[in-house]
């Protein structure tokens, strides 16, 4: 999400060209606030994603699926919110159960604005419904949750509310705009998803930009561990171990 800055048809145009000139591989996008516009009210409120829907996907929540991970992309924006996400009853029981019927080693929930905070000062940026979601989606299979918006990387446990089960929240930061923050340089997240036998493991590094290199370099190292078969206990769930730092 955020592709544009003010979700004018320009920036929607720079945004492809720059999406079509990346590698050939599964690709999935879902909006942000700002790819709705701000100050043109009559777009937002009767066609807020028909630039989105026309340069960058028809699909504002699309999936990816193939016989080892789910990627599920779920809207939490909204034409009468300015930054607020939001997820409604119908959006969280639909994805609940496209979770539960995905027989899968792993399965990921992406939406633009965060599910869990990591500081105070950011509870008020977590999209509303987050934590009805975060209950519903880790006890139907859900295992990590990619998220934005706030600019400020960070990976955290969360959990059911019945303390039963376990998922993890992976923020990213900022990749390419100059809209830093916490003094950390722009960044991206690479995750990999390992299972051997009845174990699985998320190995998320987490990549910033260094300008003497000009490269993004390794910065910071997490990883979670799990058990394959929720099924068998509802105690099952992930733990992150200690970060570590390169």
């Amino acid at each position: 999400g955020d592709i544009t800055q003010r979700a004018r048809r320009e920036q929607f145009v720079e945004a492809r060209r720059f999406m079509d000139e990346l590698p050939r591989v599964p690709c999935l996008s879902l909006p942000g606030n700002h790819d709705l516009t701000l100050f043109d009210v009559i777009t937002r409120l009767v066609k807020p994603y028909d630039h989105y829907r026309s340069y960058i996907s028809p699909e504002l929540q699309p999936e990816y699926v193939d016989e080892r991970v789910a990627v599920l992309c779920v809207d939490a924006t909204s034409r009468v919110r300015h930054t607020d996400g939001a997820l409604s009853l119908a959006q969280i029981d639909r994805t609940a159960e496209r979770l539960a019927r995905l027989d899968l080693p792993f399965r990921l929930v992406a939406t633009h604005q965060p599910l869990a905070a990591m500081l105070k000062a950011d509870v008020r940026n977590v999209a509303r419904g987050a934590a009805q979601a975060l209950d519903r989606w880790i006890a139907a299979g859900a295992d990590l949750f990619l998220g934005g918006h706030i600019h400020l990387p960070y990976c955290i446990e969360v959990q059911t509310a019945d303390l039963r089960q376990s998922g993890v929240v992976l923020q990213a930061g900022t990749c390419l705009s100059n809209r830093l923050r916490n003094g950390i340089p722009n960044s991206y997240n690479r995750v990999t998803l390992q299972r051997q036998g009845s174990q699985r493991r998320l190995i998320i590094e987490r990549r910033d930009y260094d300008a003497a290199s000009d490269r993004f370099l390794l910065a910071v190292r997490h990883e979670a561990t799990s058990l394959m078969d929720r099924r068998r206990t509802r105690l099952n769930g992930w733990r992150l171990a200690p970060q570590g730092a390169a």
